[in-house]
Protein backbone atom coordinates (compact mmCIF):
# COMPACT_ATOMS: atom_id res chain seq x y z
CA UNK A 1 0.00 0.00 0.00
CA UNK A 2 1.27 3.48 -0.80
CA UNK A 3 1.50 6.28 1.76
CA UNK A 4 -1.36 8.24 0.20
CA UNK A 5 -3.83 5.39 0.58
CA UNK A 6 -2.62 4.78 4.13
CA UNK A 7 -3.50 8.39 4.92
CA UNK A 8 -6.92 8.08 3.26
CA UNK A 9 -7.82 5.06 5.39
CA UNK A 10 -6.66 6.44 8.71
CA UNK A 11 -7.45 10.17 8.84
CA UNK A 12 -10.99 10.92 10.00
CA UNK A 13 -10.97 14.58 11.06
CA UNK A 14 -13.31 17.18 9.61
CA UNK A 15 -12.67 17.70 5.90
CA UNK A 16 -10.89 14.40 5.33
CA UNK A 17 -12.28 11.92 2.82
CA UNK A 18 -12.73 9.13 5.37
CA UNK A 19 -14.10 11.59 7.90
CA UNK A 20 -16.75 12.69 5.42
CA UNK A 21 -17.72 9.06 4.77
CA UNK A 22 -18.03 8.13 8.44
CA UNK A 23 -20.05 11.25 9.21
CA UNK A 24 -22.82 9.94 6.95
CA UNK A 25 -23.72 7.29 9.53
CA UNK A 26 -25.11 7.19 13.07
CA UNK A 27 -22.37 6.20 15.53
CA UNK A 28 -22.53 5.16 19.21
CA UNK A 29 -20.95 7.60 21.65
CA UNK A 30 -22.11 6.65 25.16
CA UNK A 31 -24.18 4.14 27.06
CA UNK A 32 -27.47 5.71 28.15
CA UNK A 33 -26.49 4.91 31.75
CA UNK A 34 -23.61 7.37 31.52
CA UNK A 35 -26.17 10.19 31.49
CA UNK A 36 -28.46 8.63 34.10
CA UNK A 37 -30.94 11.45 34.78
CA UNK A 38 -32.00 14.94 33.62
CA UNK A 39 -29.59 17.76 34.52
CA UNK A 40 -26.85 15.27 35.49
CA UNK A 41 -23.12 15.84 35.18
CA UNK A 42 -21.91 16.54 31.60
CA UNK A 43 -19.74 13.90 29.92
CA UNK A 44 -16.78 14.67 27.68
CA UNK A 45 -16.94 12.96 24.29
CA UNK A 46 -14.25 12.93 21.60
CA UNK A 47 -15.26 11.46 18.27
CA UNK A 48 -13.70 11.89 14.82
CA UNK A 49 -11.24 14.32 16.39
CA UNK A 50 -13.92 16.70 17.69
CA UNK A 51 -13.99 17.55 21.40
CA UNK A 52 -17.61 17.62 22.54
CA UNK A 53 -19.83 17.65 25.63
CA UNK A 54 -22.91 15.46 26.08
CA UNK A 55 -25.69 16.35 28.52
CA UNK A 56 -29.15 15.07 29.38
CA UNK A 57 -31.25 18.22 29.62
CA UNK A 58 -34.22 18.83 31.87
CA UNK A 59 -36.79 17.16 29.60
CA UNK A 60 -34.64 14.00 29.41
CA UNK A 61 -33.38 14.41 25.85
CA UNK A 62 -29.69 14.28 24.92
CA UNK A 63 -27.67 17.22 23.61
CA UNK A 64 -24.18 17.01 22.11
CA UNK A 65 -22.18 20.09 21.26
CA UNK A 66 -18.69 21.59 21.14
CA UNK A 67 -16.84 21.52 24.42
CA UNK A 68 -15.57 25.09 24.47
CA UNK A 69 -17.70 28.16 25.07
CA UNK A 70 -17.47 30.51 22.05
CA UNK A 71 -16.99 33.54 24.36
CA UNK A 72 -13.52 32.93 25.85
CA UNK A 73 -13.12 29.20 25.08
CA UNK A 74 -13.67 27.92 28.61
CA UNK A 75 -14.70 24.26 28.83
CA UNK A 76 -18.41 23.72 29.22
CA UNK A 77 -17.66 20.49 31.06
CA UNK A 78 -17.47 22.68 34.17
CA UNK A 79 -20.79 24.31 33.30
CA UNK A 80 -24.14 24.09 35.08
CA UNK A 81 -26.54 21.68 33.39
CA UNK A 82 -29.87 23.15 34.39
CA UNK A 83 -33.18 24.49 33.08
CA UNK A 84 -33.05 22.87 29.65
CA UNK A 85 -29.47 23.82 28.78
CA UNK A 86 -25.95 24.46 30.01
CA UNK A 87 -24.50 27.63 31.48
CA UNK A 88 -20.79 28.46 31.27
CA UNK A 89 -19.55 29.19 34.78
CA UNK A 90 -16.88 31.63 33.53
CA UNK A 91 -19.14 34.47 32.40
CA UNK A 92 -22.59 32.95 32.61
CA UNK A 93 -23.43 32.51 28.94
CA UNK A 94 -26.34 30.05 28.63
CA UNK A 95 -27.02 27.65 25.75
CA UNK A 96 -30.20 25.65 25.18
CA UNK A 97 -30.37 22.01 24.13
CA UNK A 98 -29.81 22.88 20.47
CA UNK A 99 -26.68 24.87 21.25
CA UNK A 100 -28.36 28.24 20.70
CA UNK A 101 -27.12 30.97 23.03
CA UNK A 102 -30.08 32.28 25.03
CA UNK A 103 -28.38 34.47 27.67
CA UNK A 104 -25.26 36.67 27.66
CA UNK A 105 -25.11 38.40 31.06
CA UNK A 106 -23.38 41.78 30.96
CA UNK A 107 -23.85 42.26 27.20
CA UNK A 108 -25.55 45.56 26.34
CA UNK A 109 -26.83 44.43 22.94
CA UNK A 110 -29.92 42.30 23.66
CA UNK A 111 -29.77 40.72 20.20
CA UNK A 112 -26.12 39.70 20.41
CA UNK A 113 -26.98 36.25 21.80
CA UNK A 114 -28.99 35.44 18.68
CA UNK A 115 -25.77 35.41 16.64
CA UNK A 116 -24.08 32.80 18.82
CA UNK A 117 -24.65 29.06 18.50
CA UNK A 118 -22.56 26.06 19.46
CA UNK A 119 -21.68 23.40 16.92
CA UNK A 120 -24.12 20.65 17.84
CA UNK A 121 -25.14 17.21 16.61
CA UNK A 122 -28.45 15.34 16.92
CA UNK A 123 -28.61 12.38 19.28
CA UNK A 124 -30.98 9.43 19.66
CA UNK A 125 -31.22 6.58 22.16
CA UNK A 126 -31.64 2.99 21.09
CA UNK A 127 -30.52 -0.28 22.63
CA UNK A 128 -29.21 1.33 25.82
CA UNK A 129 -26.84 3.41 23.67
CA UNK A 130 -26.69 7.11 22.72
CA UNK A 131 -26.07 7.57 18.99
CA UNK A 132 -25.07 10.70 17.12
CA UNK A 133 -25.08 11.80 13.49
CA UNK A 134 -22.40 14.32 12.44
CA UNK A 135 -23.04 14.63 8.71
CA UNK A 136 -25.09 17.06 6.58
CA UNK A 137 -28.50 17.59 8.17
CA UNK A 138 -30.34 17.22 4.87
CA UNK A 139 -28.79 13.75 4.36
CA UNK A 140 -29.49 12.37 7.85
CA UNK A 141 -30.66 8.74 7.65
CA UNK A 142 -32.88 6.93 10.12
CA UNK A 143 -31.26 4.98 12.96
CA UNK A 144 -29.84 1.63 11.81
CA UNK A 145 -31.95 -1.38 12.73
CA UNK A 146 -29.11 -3.48 14.10
CA UNK A 147 -30.50 -6.51 15.87
CA UNK A 148 -28.58 -6.16 19.14
CA UNK A 149 -29.92 -2.60 19.55
CA UNK A 150 -33.53 -3.78 19.21
CA UNK A 151 -33.68 -6.65 21.72
CA UNK A 152 -34.80 -5.97 25.32
CA UNK A 153 -32.17 -4.72 27.75
CA UNK A 154 -32.15 -8.05 29.58
CA UNK A 155 -31.12 -9.80 26.36
CA UNK A 156 -27.79 -8.00 25.84
CA UNK A 157 -24.45 -7.28 27.51
CA UNK A 158 -22.48 -4.24 26.33
CA UNK A 159 -18.97 -3.11 27.15
CA UNK A 160 -16.65 -0.52 25.66
CA UNK A 161 -13.00 0.32 26.00
CA UNK A 162 -10.48 2.69 24.50
CA UNK A 163 -7.90 1.21 22.16
CA UNK A 164 -4.72 3.19 21.56
CA UNK A 165 -4.62 2.71 17.81
CA UNK A 166 -6.14 4.22 14.73
CA UNK A 167 -9.69 3.02 14.07
CA UNK A 168 -8.87 1.23 10.81
CA UNK A 169 -6.02 -0.67 12.38
CA UNK A 170 -8.47 -2.06 14.94
CA UNK A 171 -11.18 -2.62 12.31
CA UNK A 172 -9.02 -4.68 9.97
CA UNK A 173 -7.83 -6.74 12.93
CA UNK A 174 -11.42 -7.88 13.21
CA UNK A 175 -11.17 -9.57 9.82
CA UNK A 176 -7.70 -11.06 10.17
CA UNK A 177 -8.94 -14.64 10.19
CA UNK A 178 -5.62 -16.46 10.36
CA UNK A 179 -4.64 -14.92 13.68
CA UNK A 180 -7.50 -16.71 15.48
CA UNK A 181 -5.78 -20.08 15.46
CA UNK A 182 -2.47 -18.55 16.54
CA UNK A 183 -2.94 -15.50 18.80
CA UNK A 184 -5.98 -16.97 20.54
CA UNK A 185 -4.64 -20.52 20.80
CA UNK A 186 -5.65 -22.04 24.10
CA UNK A 187 -8.66 -19.72 24.35
CA UNK A 188 -10.67 -20.57 21.23
CA UNK A 189 -10.92 -23.30 18.61
CA UNK A 190 -12.41 -23.67 15.17
CA UNK A 191 -15.00 -25.98 16.70
CA UNK A 192 -16.03 -23.16 19.03
CA UNK A 193 -16.28 -20.74 16.12
CA UNK A 194 -18.08 -23.00 13.65
CA UNK A 195 -20.09 -25.41 15.78
CA UNK A 196 -18.89 -28.32 13.63
CA UNK A 197 -16.92 -30.80 15.79
CA UNK A 198 -16.11 -32.95 12.74
CA UNK A 199 -14.59 -30.01 10.89
CA UNK A 200 -11.52 -31.66 9.36
CA UNK A 201 -9.92 -29.33 6.79
CA UNK A 202 -8.59 -31.03 3.70
CA UNK A 203 -6.85 -28.04 2.18
CA UNK A 204 -5.92 -24.38 2.62
CA UNK A 205 -8.39 -21.78 3.80
CA UNK A 206 -10.20 -19.85 1.08
CA UNK A 207 -11.14 -16.26 1.94
CA UNK A 208 -13.65 -14.23 -0.07
CA UNK A 209 -15.71 -11.08 0.35
CA UNK A 210 -18.87 -10.00 -1.45
CA UNK A 211 -20.35 -6.51 -1.54
CA UNK A 212 -23.87 -6.34 -0.13
CA UNK A 213 -26.36 -3.50 0.36
CA UNK A 214 -25.26 -3.19 4.01
CA UNK A 215 -21.50 -3.41 3.44
CA UNK A 216 -19.45 -6.58 3.04
CA UNK A 217 -20.06 -10.27 3.68
CA UNK A 218 -16.87 -12.19 4.47
CA UNK A 219 -16.53 -15.94 4.09
CA UNK A 220 -13.75 -18.30 5.13
CA UNK A 221 -14.02 -21.76 3.64
CA UNK A 222 -12.36 -25.09 4.15
CA UNK A 223 -13.21 -28.31 2.37
CA UNK A 224 -14.49 -31.11 4.58
CA UNK A 225 -13.42 -34.71 4.13
CA UNK A 226 -16.72 -35.44 2.33
CA UNK A 227 -15.95 -32.68 -0.23
CA UNK A 228 -18.49 -30.29 1.22
CA UNK A 229 -17.31 -26.74 1.77
CA UNK A 230 -17.88 -25.13 5.17
CA UNK A 231 -18.21 -21.34 5.08
CA UNK A 232 -17.70 -19.39 8.31
CA UNK A 233 -19.28 -15.99 7.67
CA UNK A 234 -19.26 -12.56 9.26
CA UNK A 235 -20.70 -9.23 8.17
CA UNK A 236 -19.41 -5.67 8.03
CA UNK A 237 -22.41 -3.39 8.50
CA UNK A 238 -21.40 0.08 7.45
CA UNK A 239 -19.54 1.92 8.62
CA UNK A 240 -17.79 -0.20 11.27
CA UNK A 241 -20.09 -2.82 12.79
CA UNK A 242 -19.06 -6.47 12.82
CA UNK A 243 -21.36 -9.43 13.38
CA UNK A 244 -19.15 -12.25 14.60
CA UNK A 245 -19.50 -15.84 13.36
CA UNK A 246 -22.12 -17.66 15.37
CA UNK A 247 -22.39 -21.11 16.92
CA UNK A 248 -25.90 -22.53 17.22
CA UNK A 249 -27.23 -22.32 20.78
CA UNK A 250 -24.81 -19.64 21.93
CA UNK A 251 -25.38 -15.91 22.24
CA UNK A 252 -24.70 -13.71 19.23
CA UNK A 253 -21.78 -11.29 19.37
CA UNK A 254 -20.88 -8.01 17.69
CA UNK A 255 -18.29 -5.23 17.65
CA UNK A 256 -18.36 -1.55 16.70
CA UNK A 257 -15.18 0.50 16.17
CA UNK A 258 -15.61 4.28 16.51
CA UNK A 259 -12.72 6.72 15.89
CA UNK A 260 -11.95 8.96 18.85
CA UNK A 261 -9.13 10.71 17.02
CA UNK A 262 -6.57 9.42 14.54
CA UNK A 263 -4.61 7.60 17.25
CA UNK A 264 -7.40 6.22 19.44
CA UNK A 265 -10.70 4.45 18.93
CA UNK A 266 -13.54 3.15 21.08
CA UNK A 267 -14.25 -0.55 20.75
CA UNK A 268 -17.80 -1.55 21.63
CA UNK A 269 -18.44 -5.26 22.26
CA UNK A 270 -21.88 -6.83 22.55
CA UNK A 271 -23.21 -10.26 23.44
CA UNK A 272 -26.94 -10.74 22.95
CA UNK A 273 -29.77 -13.22 22.58
CA UNK A 274 -32.85 -12.75 20.48
CA UNK A 275 -35.12 -15.29 22.15
CA UNK A 276 -34.47 -14.96 25.89
CA UNK A 277 -32.62 -12.89 28.50
CA UNK A 278 -28.98 -13.62 29.15
CA UNK A 279 -29.01 -15.72 32.31
CA UNK A 280 -26.88 -15.20 35.40
CA UNK A 281 -24.44 -17.92 34.37
CA UNK A 282 -23.87 -16.32 30.96
CA UNK A 283 -23.32 -12.87 32.43
CA UNK A 284 -21.04 -14.31 35.07
CA UNK A 285 -18.94 -15.95 32.35
CA UNK A 286 -18.76 -12.70 30.35
CA UNK A 287 -17.58 -10.86 33.48
CA UNK A 288 -14.69 -13.28 33.88
CA UNK A 289 -13.25 -11.34 30.90
CA UNK A 290 -11.96 -14.34 28.97
CA UNK A 291 -13.85 -13.43 25.78
CA UNK A 292 -14.27 -10.28 23.69
CA UNK A 293 -15.08 -8.06 26.69
CA UNK A 294 -12.38 -6.55 28.89
CA UNK A 295 -12.50 -5.29 32.45
CA UNK A 296 -12.09 -1.50 32.69
CA UNK A 297 -10.99 0.75 35.52
CA UNK A 298 -14.07 2.00 37.43
CA UNK A 299 -15.51 5.19 35.97
CA UNK A 300 -13.34 5.00 32.84
CA UNK A 301 -13.14 3.29 29.46
CA UNK A 302 -9.53 2.24 30.05
CA UNK A 303 -8.82 -1.47 30.37
CA UNK A 304 -7.39 -2.56 33.70
CA UNK A 305 -4.69 -4.45 31.82
CA UNK A 306 -3.14 -2.20 29.19
CA UNK A 307 0.16 -1.19 27.63
CA UNK A 308 1.42 0.36 30.88
CA UNK A 309 1.39 -3.05 32.59
CA UNK A 310 2.02 -5.18 29.47
CA UNK A 311 -1.62 -6.33 29.47
CA UNK A 312 -0.99 -8.49 32.54
CA UNK A 313 1.04 -10.99 30.56
CA UNK A 314 1.81 -14.15 32.53
CA UNK A 315 4.99 -15.71 31.16
CA UNK A 316 4.55 -18.84 33.26
CA UNK A 317 1.10 -19.37 31.74
CA UNK A 318 2.55 -18.72 28.29
CA UNK A 319 5.30 -21.31 28.78
CA UNK A 320 2.80 -23.84 30.07
CA UNK A 321 1.13 -24.00 26.67
CA UNK A 322 -2.31 -23.33 28.14
CA UNK A 323 -2.25 -19.88 26.55
CA UNK A 324 -0.21 -19.01 23.48
CA UNK A 325 0.20 -15.39 24.64
CA UNK A 326 -0.10 -15.54 28.42
CA UNK A 327 -2.62 -12.69 28.19
CA UNK A 328 -6.12 -13.18 29.59
CA UNK A 329 -9.01 -12.63 27.23
CA UNK A 330 -9.50 -12.48 23.47
CA UNK A 331 -10.07 -8.73 23.54
CA UNK A 332 -6.87 -7.96 25.43
CA UNK A 333 -4.86 -10.32 23.22
CA UNK A 334 -6.07 -8.36 20.20
CA UNK A 335 -5.36 -5.03 21.92
CA UNK A 336 -1.82 -6.00 22.88
CA UNK A 337 -0.83 -6.98 19.35
CA UNK A 338 -2.67 -4.20 17.53
CA UNK A 339 -1.31 -1.52 19.86
CA UNK A 340 2.19 -2.98 19.50
CA UNK A 341 2.03 -2.05 15.79
CA UNK A 342 2.03 1.65 16.74
CA UNK A 343 -0.88 4.08 16.83
CA UNK A 344 -0.94 4.42 13.02
CA UNK A 345 1.20 1.71 11.57
CA UNK A 346 3.04 2.18 8.31
CA UNK A 347 1.41 -0.11 5.78
CA UNK A 348 4.04 0.72 3.17
CA UNK A 349 6.45 -1.50 5.15
CA UNK A 350 4.31 -4.64 5.41
CA UNK A 351 4.48 -7.81 3.32
CA UNK A 352 1.01 -9.24 2.77
CA UNK A 353 0.46 -12.83 1.67
CA UNK A 354 -2.38 -15.01 0.40
CA UNK A 355 -3.85 -15.42 3.89
CA UNK A 356 -4.49 -11.65 4.03
CA UNK A 357 -7.26 -11.65 1.41
CA UNK A 358 -9.87 -10.25 3.80
CA UNK A 359 -7.58 -7.43 4.87
CA UNK A 360 -6.93 -6.55 1.24
CA UNK A 361 -10.66 -6.67 0.41
CA UNK A 362 -11.52 -4.42 3.36
CA UNK A 363 -8.96 -1.81 2.38
CA UNK A 364 -9.96 -1.80 -1.28
CA UNK A 365 -13.62 -1.48 -0.32
CA UNK A 366 -13.12 1.59 1.88
CA UNK A 367 -10.78 3.24 -0.60
CA UNK A 368 -13.38 2.69 -3.31
CA UNK A 369 -16.13 4.16 -1.12
CA UNK A 370 -14.26 7.37 -0.30
CA UNK A 371 -13.45 7.96 -3.96
CA UNK A 372 -17.02 7.20 -5.04
CA UNK A 373 -18.51 9.49 -2.41
CA UNK A 374 -16.24 12.33 -3.46
CA UNK A 375 -17.55 11.75 -6.99
CA UNK A 376 -21.14 12.04 -5.80
CA UNK A 377 -22.15 8.41 -5.21
CA UNK A 378 -24.20 7.71 -2.09
CA UNK A 379 -22.47 5.28 0.32
CA UNK A 380 -24.03 1.89 1.12
CA UNK A 381 -25.86 0.90 4.29
CA UNK A 382 -27.88 4.10 4.76
CA UNK A 383 -31.19 2.25 4.59
CA UNK A 384 -31.80 1.23 8.23
CA UNK A 385 -33.47 -1.99 7.12
CA UNK A 386 -30.26 -3.12 5.42
CA UNK A 387 -28.69 -3.58 8.87
CA UNK A 388 -31.28 -6.21 9.85
CA UNK A 389 -28.76 -9.01 9.46
CA UNK A 390 -27.83 -12.07 11.47
CA UNK A 391 -24.58 -14.04 11.15
CA UNK A 392 -25.01 -17.43 9.52
CA UNK A 393 -22.51 -20.08 8.56
CA UNK A 394 -23.13 -22.13 5.42
CA UNK A 395 -22.28 -25.43 3.81
CA UNK A 396 -22.10 -25.81 0.03
CA UNK A 397 -20.95 -28.21 -2.59
CA UNK A 398 -17.47 -27.83 -4.03
CA UNK A 399 -16.86 -25.20 -6.72
CA UNK A 400 -19.90 -23.09 -5.78
CA UNK A 401 -18.86 -19.40 -5.90
CA UNK A 402 -19.12 -17.55 -2.61
CA UNK A 403 -21.28 -14.89 -4.28
CA UNK A 404 -23.86 -17.64 -4.82
CA UNK A 405 -23.54 -18.88 -1.25
CA UNK A 406 -23.88 -15.30 0.01
CA UNK A 407 -27.29 -15.00 -1.59
CA UNK A 408 -28.43 -18.26 0.01
CA UNK A 409 -28.33 -20.21 -3.25
CA UNK A 410 -26.82 -23.69 -3.65
CA UNK A 411 -26.45 -24.11 0.11
CA UNK A 412 -26.67 -27.75 1.25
Amino acid sequence: MNARDNELLTRTGAGTAMGELLRRYWMPILCSSELPEPDCTPVRVTILGEHLIAIRVTDGSISLFQEHCPHRRASLYFGRNEQQGIRCVYHGWKFDGTGQCVETPGELNANFKNKIKLTSYPCREQGGVIWTYMGPSDLQPALPQIEWSLVPESHRFISKRIQETNWFQALEGGWDYIHIGMLHRGAITLTTMTGTPDFAPAGPVVQEAVEMDYGLLFGRAQTHSDDRVYWMCSQLLMPSHKLLPHTEGSAYAAHVWVPIDDEHCMLWSIDYRTDAPLDAAEIGELERWFGIHAEVEPGTDRAVFNKTNDYGIDRVLQKSGESFTGIKGLGLQDAAIQESQGTIYDRTQEHLCSSDQHIIALRRYFLKLVHEMRAGTQPPGLDPASHSQRPQNAVSAKNVPFATVARHESVV
